[in-house]
């Protein structure tokens, strides 16, 4: 690690936790910031959208989901 890197996080972890928790969804946020992978996201959204709108797919509960995914899993 450079002591660059070293001094900033050394004054990041001095900071409140309020103030660092909003530093680290600035922080994400700036690694998400891809154009093609935002435009993948807006494409898959709007391909489950139509997929629910033309009753080509059903809502699950997040809950209902991760059993199922658990289910395959296991086999």
């Amino acid at each position: 690690m450079s002591t660059k890197l070293e001094v900033l996080e050394a004054e990041a972890l001095k900071l409140p936790p309020a103030d660092r928790s909003h530093l680290l969804r600035r922080l994400i946020a700036s690694l998400d910031a891809d154009p093609e992978v935002e435009a993948a996201w807006e494409l898959e959204a709007d391909r489950r959208e139509a997929a629910l709108e033309s009753d080509c797919a059903t809502e699950v509960s997040a809950q209902e989901a991760m059993q199922q995914l658990r289910s395959r899993l296991a086999r």
